[in-house]
């Protein structure tokens, strides 16, 4: 067990080049397929196990021979990661409890998970609404003053388990506690009362606060604290709530190193909050987020580690690496420890584009599914660093230009004017 010193790096190795989550549905859909086979009974949950296993050990192989600096586990999920942190701090609705099976994933009743779902003949599923602004939906946790938060962290510690077995330092990601209660409702019928989930923040962390012991004694050198719900416009008693939160998180005598991973937008209110905390490193959405002007006089901030969302986790595009390379080394030559990922979970992006065997080849070329996004932080971070292969490297950029102007020349010819494919679809500012 490893026990910490606030305002030290208690992580064994620090964060490199990363992703902030991978797709999970399986390269070619297999997990959909089985869980839907196990729905209708036409596959048992060894089967399911099996093949969720082998979408994990798939992530698993690609951190371990792309050159990943961390590699995110606790990404995975049956069907949705929202609904696993409800199960991993006991927030389940009372009237699943009459729900039951002999079946068990990750230690916890199948049928029970799936009810809370999709329902069943006697009980409806939790309400499902987007994900931010994406295309993505999540099952919304249904939070009143008498849930009883426990921990149940059968799930997040097989998986770091699984990726020590395979010879990976995982880095388990979690949606965080703020995140959580803000995505939430309260329990039908709840209203009445005036309650409202973010009143139970307290009570959450410290559920938080005994996972984080939990990793610790588990191996874990980082984690990942999900709080997109943060580049939301936030008032100043949410602010020193958050504050307050990430306080007592930083505190634990024995965790992880602490990554809060923020996304889809500037966190603009609660930035100063978290830089203010003994966590070690914050993650920014450069496509979507702040700049540095935005960000140089944030007090703290650049005395953590920066991991730095310059590659687009929700389009198909190739990076423009240039700009992206002449970004990152703006934020190092600001102070700043840098680290390259991509701007969110590679969940909303297609596994592989080798898989692709119809695409014309010159839109193909402009082209950068989750694989080739992970090639692009790893080149990225060497470049930063001035690591690696100078002359692979210069391959790399120049192989990617070449490829998004192969994507607007086809671009331009199929609509006969010319058309900013890829521009359009990138905002970040340089």
């Amino acid at each position: 067990m490893t026990t910490h010193t606030p305002g030290t790096t208690i992580g064994s190795t620090a964060l490199g080049s990363t992703v902030l989550g991978y797709a999970r549905i399986g390269r070619d859909r297999e997990l959909k397929r089985d869980v839907e086979a196990y729905w209708r009974g036409a596959a048992g949950v060894d089967v399911l196990r099996r093949t969720a296993e082998g979408v994990r050990l798939g992530h698993l192989y690609t951190a371990s021979t792309v050159g990943l600096g961390s590699s995110p586990v606790n990404t995975f999920s049956w069907y949705d990661h929202v609904l696993d942190a409800a199960v991993l701090v006991g927030a389940v609705p009372e009237r699943y409890e009459a729900v039951g099976s002999d079946d068990e994933i990750d230690g916890f009743d199948a049928a029970r998970y799936y009810a809370m779902a999709r329902g069943d003949a006697d009980v409806a599923p939790l309400e499902m609404t987007k994900w931010f602004d994406t295309n993505y939906h999540y099952l919304v946790p249904e939070i009143g003053p008498d849930t009883a938060f426990r921990l149940h962290p059968d799930k997040v510690l097989a998986e770091l388990a699984e990726a020590a077995a395979h010879g990976v330092e995982g880095r388990p990601v979690l949606v965080g506690p703020y995140t959580f209660l803000a995505l939430a409702k309260t329990p039908p019928g709840g209203e009445v009362g005036g309650s409202r989930p973010l009143d139970r923040l307290d009570d959450l962390v410290e559920v938080y606060v005994e996972l984080l012991d939990r990793l610790a004694e588990a191996g874990a050198s980082w984690v990942q604290i999900d709080e997109p719900a943060l580049v939301r416009d936030l008032d100043a008693a949410t602010v020193e709530r958050v504050r307050a939160a990430y306080e007592r998180l930083s505190s634990v005598p024995s965790r992880p190193s602490i990554l809060v991973a923020t996304y889809f937008g500037h966190p603009k209110e609660a930035l100063p909050a978290l830089a203010s905390t003994d966590v070690e490193a914050v993650a920014l959405d450069l496509v979507h987020g702040p700049s540095l002007d935005d960000v140089r006089g944030v007090p703290g901030l650049f005395d953590k580690r920066l991991v730095l969302g310059l590659v687009d986790g929700r389009n198909v595009w190739r990076t423009d690496l240039d700009a992206a390379l002449t970004t990152a080394k703006a934020w190092v030559d600001a102070g700043a420890s840098v680290s390259v990922a991509t701007s969110c979970s590679l969940l909303h992006v297609p596994y592989d584009l080798a898989a692709e065997s119809d695409l014309d080849p010159e839109v193909a070329a402009g082209l950068a599914f989750g694989r080739q996004k992970i090639d692009e932080v790893v080149a990225l971070q060497s470049a930063v660093d001035g690591t690696g292969d100078l002359g692979t490297l210069r391959e790399v950029f120049r192989a990617a230009a070449d490829g998004r102007a192969r994507l607007q020349v086809a671009a331009h010819a199929t609509s006969g004017e010319r058309v900013d494919v890829v521009e359009a679809d990138r905002t970040r500012t340089p």
